[in-house]
């Protein structure tokens, strides 16, 4: 099945024919060199124009950060290299830096390096160390040299791409290649590492309108990927998700599954031809060049993939690395409120696809691993394979070995000790399913509550929920809608007396399978349940509680660290305290930070960590 990346635009911004962009590492920046001369620096949170260098009357090809010295460097078709201090806009270096234009500038990861590449065929390497003096000389291609990088996990090496077909793989100490890849029909624009994992891999992309992925150790093509209908002037591996991204001349960008090459997504912003792209590292944003402007997007959500067991051990996914923490250690030891928590990473293993959803299940044993298509289930331990299938949807149920898939629209499948136990297609088009103390389907503007065992209706309600929330003994379920929620109670005594009469069931299910108790207007947009306690973030950046149709505030959250899903360490429920604790937990950041909140409160309730996860 296809990634779910949702596309978000964050910010377009018109101007003349942008030829490269740039991520700033810490400011929320893009570089925009552009054909006429200029350097843009955009403000992607407000979109607005932080700074523009005026440079040169002729075309700027290239431009990157050097972050570290607070630097802009940026080759023209002068054949002259400037660098200019982005915050005093003063210019530190002019320089020549070749006998053609300048196609391409890269800078080395640690070393005061930088590589050029241009039209006379050649590739230099300069020290800003030692007053920009030219280190070597990089001789072999035999037309424009239309770019270079270096490899991010061996930075002495670096690779090029040039008109003359061919694509090299060169060493800083040599002024030779160390070998040449062959294999497209037309001129090599654009060639770029693989940056999200161990595979020794290139992707490259021609006027041949083919993108090509290589495999450098062996050196050969791998996979070819067609569609663009005109040259590909540019293409990256995406750092943190499964993609390949191509831009072509034909205005288009096309997203692609580096591991299995089929095509995910179109892209055509309308801005005519596409000339660069950028990625910002360790996050999901993705800069675009075009024609008429600078377009950025955020591929997917950037929330991790993250579970928490009852017990406080916490994994998540790091690229396809599963890796775990257990919180329970620090709570030995005295806590300030506001600190940042010094935790032991363990690696656990690893996974076959790249995870989009981790899930324990109710007693904690097992993990599932969801993920373009399919799901695996490990021992939360020892991360040994338990099981695995195809599934557009897993949910697991009360009962700690049962769960249930959905493997397409019309079609769900219940497993128990990890054995098929029943296959059913409801009378409906299924658009999501919940899991639970029972299994609910969603469709269209109405949820439908099943029976694990047997799968018979329950009850039909005619509301249109965005997520189910089920208590852990199964009597009270909150269903939360676009702008309210509501807190049902499950009679399932009734229930029970009804389907040991074998009655045949009425076309909505049991009329009072469910009382509904309490009506909020407010949004959910995470929630979990401690006993007879739902506690909730809601839209407005407060984490509540609800107890008998009262909420109340337990904090007011920063916008920025809003959680994505709450979970429980302790999920017993204990009365008469008083006072109400709530560990927040940000696994997001690697560190950890830990704050308590004391609303007051009569016949208060006590909820013991529980733990929040930032969107």
């Amino acid at each position: 099945m296809p990634q779910n990346l949702e596309i978000k635009r964050k910010l377009s911004a018109r101007s003349d024919r942008v030829k490269s962009v740039d991520f700033h590492p810490t400011e929320p920046w893009i570089l925009s060199a552009l054909y006429n001369g200029k350097v843009y620096i955009w403000n992607y949170t407000n979109q607005e124009l932080v700074k523009s260098f005026d440079i040169t009357e002729l075309p700027i090809r290239c431009a990157k950060f050097i972050a570290r010295k607070q630097w802009v460097i940026a080759g023209a078709d002068d054949m002259l290299i400037r660098v200019y201090n982005y915050n005093t806009m003063e210019k530190v270096k002019t320089f020549e830096g070749h006998g053609d234009y300048i196609r391409c500038i890269a800078v080395h990861p640690t070393q005061p390096y930088i590589l050029t590449s241009s039209d006379d065929m050649l590739i230099k390497l300069w020290d800003w160390d030692k007053n920009w003096a030219q280190v070597m000389v990089f001789e072999g291609h035999n037309h424009y040299v239309m770019q270079v990088v270096f490899n991010p996990k061996d930075p002495n090496t670096f690779v090029s791409a040039s008109l003359d077909r061919t694509i090299k793989v060169w060493g800083l100490s040599s002024p030779n290649a160390h070998f040449t890849l062959e294999g497209h029909e037309k001129g090599v624009n654009t060639v770029e590492y693989f940056v999200g994992g161990d595979k020794p891999y290139l992707i490259s992309g021609s006027d041949d309108k083919t993108v090509k992925v290589w495999d450098y150790h062996h050196k050969t093509c791998v996979q070819t990927l067609e569609g663009h209908t005109h040259n590909v002037a540019v293409v990256c591996f995406h750092p943190t998700l499964q993609v390949i991204v191509s831009g072509s001349e034909d205005g288009s960008v096309r997203l692609w599954h580096s591991s299995t090459y089929r095509l995910e997504k179109v892209l055509n912003y309308g801005l005519e031809r596409v000339w660069a792209l950028g990625y910002l590292k360790g996050s999901n944003k993705l800069a675009i060049g075009y024609d008429e402007g600078t377009v950025m997007i955020k591929l997917a959500s950037e929330a991790p993939a993250v579970s928490m067991d009852s017990t406080g051990k916490i994994i998540w996914a790091k690229g396809n690395e599963i890796q775990g923490v257990n919180v329970k250690t620090a709570a030995d030891t005295a806590i300030v409120d506001g600190e940042k928590l010094s935790l032991v990473i363990k690696d656990l293993g690893s996974c076959e696809f790249y995870p989009g959803s981790l899930h324990h299940n109710p007693n904690g044993r097992f993990v599932v691993v969801c993920g373009d298509g399919e799901f695996i289930i490990f021992t939360s331990r020892a991360w040994r394979n338990k099981s695995f299938g195809s599934a557009v949807e897993f949910v697991w149920a009360g009962n700690a070995g049962e769960y249930a898939v959905r493997e397409s629209s019309n079609k769900v499948k219940i497993f128990k000790n990890f054995k098929e136990t029943k296959a059913f297609r409801p009378p409906f088009n299924i658009e999501a399913i919940y899991g639970g103390a029972m299994l609910s389907i969603k469709s269209g503007n109405f949820i439908c509550f099943y029976d694990w065992d047997e799968c018979r209706l329950i009850r039909r309600i005619d509301v249109t929920p965005q997520a189910v929330y089920w208590s852990e003994n199964g009597e009270l379920v909150a269903i939360a809608c676009d702008s309210s929620f509501y807190i049902l109670k499950c009679n399932q005594e009734l229930i029970k007396k009804y389907f040991d009469s074998e009655q045949a069931l009425p076309e909505d299910g049991i009329e009072d399978a469910f009382e509904v108790l309490t009506e909020i207007g407010e949004k959910v947009r995470t929630a979990y349940w401690v006993g007879d306690c739902f506690i909730y973030t809601n839209n407005n950046s407060r984490l509540n509680y609800c107890v008998g149709g009262e909420v109340v505030t337990i904090s007011h959250l920063d916008r920025k660290n809003v959680p994505a899903r709450i979970y429980c360490s302790r999920k017993s429920l204990v009365l008469d305290r008083q006072e109400l604790e709530c560990c927040f937990i940000f696994p997001a950041h690697i560190h950890n930070q830990l704050s308590n909140c004391h609303p007051q409160k009569r016949h208060r309730d006590s909820i013991q960590d529980s733990c929040c996860y930032p969107a």
